[in-house]
């Protein structure tokens, strides 16, 4: 038998300062890996976390 999903999915987060720099993209763009559970957060996930790039703390949304 096949399993079904599950309600907790793998995503990626992905600073958004540096996607939006052009000189920035260079360096690179910090990303994370996390999980979240699919029924209490249905909708893209954003929370504040360090950039190495940057050097300060940024707004890190999800990506595909």
């Amino acid at each position: 038998m096949a399993k079904n999903k599950g309600t907790r999915v793998i995503i990626t987060l992905e600073c958004i300062e540096c996607r939006l720099k052009k000189h920035n993209k260079l360096k690179g763009i910090s990303r994370y890996i996390t999980m979240k559970n699919r029924r209490n957060t249905p909708h893209r996930f954003e929370i504040k976390k360090f950039c190495s790039y940057c050097n300060y703390h940024t707004i890190h949304k999800e990506i595909k």
